[in-house]
């Protein structure tokens, strides 16, 4: 645990009460007494021939497999059975029908909410990408939030949001900069990351929200190999509820960003249109499932009273057990140092917009200091 001497937060954090609680399954799952949840998706059988069936008939039994799964993880969740990792896949599974999902998906591509309907395995869709995952970097990672260090981060390139903001932009606006990958180097990468000592395997970027199916192929491969590693989703939120459905079996944590309060904001910033709808309508999914949950909102100068307010009113009011990251690290890059139309932006956020952030937040009974 030589980590702990650089982020000694990241052992006590487990002593807030709040924190174990709201995350018990991430907790269970991190530290191999819970089985991560692709390895129940694995388990749960299958029609032998569900791949000749057509796209209207696999959603309906992807539908009817997921109650079967959460009926198995609500037990798991009561008495975890980590030997389940250990068990003989059957010959079709859940996690094999999402994985034939996803690959249709790919050739009328509406896996995010920009719905390109590209056939990206012969074009690039509005992600910038074809259907082989880019791979920029994956290391272990001490700069998340504390429950989550270290952190087996894999940045994708490419994105699907045109953040003008971004500090990523590197790779997720030059998807020419990551290394095209195979779903079963993707396995060996997450094995690597975990036999190092990383607490969760952290799918991001760029956007993870393309790579859907190759990231399905990797847990196949995982489950295969009996291998335990919580897979966590660390996304800006713009998928389709088909999209979403694809992961929603398969993902132990979630660690999504609730940029703006708005849709104009949206518009302006990201290229982001029905942003809020979108982001509260897959937010409200995972929330009533009692998924384990960490919301992301970087503070923006200005913007404290049509976006911070705005997206901390909307949790309180609907993801109350989420616990939440106010983040300060706001910083102009990319486009915002350059083009005089975001001038607005054009600057750190201040002292006073921070604590006027956290008073809000205080005031809404959120809890959010233990991971900001």
């Amino acid at each position: 645990m030589a980590w702990a001497l650089y982020r000694p937060d990241a052992v006590t954090v487990w002593s807030e009460p709040a924190v174990k609680e709201r995350l018990s399954w991430y907790y269970a799952v991190m530290r191999n007494s819970a089985p991560a949840k692709y390895h129940i998706a694995a388990r749960v059988e299958a029609p032998a021939d569900y791949a000749s069936m057509d796209e209207t008939e696999l959603w309906r039994i992807h539908d009817e497999l997921g109650r079967a799964f959460d009926e198995e993880w609500a037990r798991q969740k009561e008495r975890p059975t980590p030997s389940l990792a250990e068990k003989p896949l059957p010959p079709a599974s859940l996690l094999d029908v999402k994985i034939e999902l996803a690959r249709r998906q790919l050739r009328r591509c509406n896996l995010c909410e920009r719905r390109c309907g590209i056939d990206r395995t012969r074009n690039k869709g509005a992600c910038m990408l074809e259907d082989k995952p880019k791979v920029a970097s994956w290391f272990l990672h001490m700069g998340e939030e504390a429950p989550l260090v270290p952190s087996g981060t894999l940045f994708f390139a490419g994105c699907n949001l045109r953040c003008v903001y971004c500090q990523n932009w590197d790779i997720s606006q030059r998807p020419e900069n990551g290394v095209e990958t195979t779903p079963r180097q993707l396995a060996a990468i997450q094995i690597e990351l975990r036999m190092k000592g990383a607490r969760n395997i952290n799918w991001v970027g760029g956007e993870p929200t393309p790579n859907i199916p190759a990231i399905l192929e990797s847990l196949r491969e995982l489950a295969t190999r009996k291998f335990n590693a919580p897979q966590l989703w660390n996304s800006n939120m713009y998928l389709t509820p088909e999209g979403l459905s694809l992961i929603l079996h398969v993902m132990d944590i979630w660690l999504p960003d609730f940029k703006y309060g708005n849709d104009t904001c949206a518009l302006r910033y990201s290229v982001a249109p029905r942003y809020v709808e979108t982001v509260t309508r897959n937010l409200s999914v995972i929330c009533r499932r009692g998924e384990d949950v960490i919301i992301r909102h970087l503070v923006l100068p200005g913007h404290i009273e049509c976006c911070t307010k705005p997206v901390l009113r909307w949790i309180a009011q609907n993801c109350p057990r989420a616990l939440v990251n106010i983040m300060d690290q706001y910083h102009p890059d990319y486009l915002v140092p350059v083009l005089a139309r975001y001038s607005e932006i054009n600057r750190f956020v201040s002292e006073r917009e921070m604590k006027e952030a956290y008073r809000y937040a205080d005031e809404l009974g959120l809890v959010w200091r233990p991971v900001s």
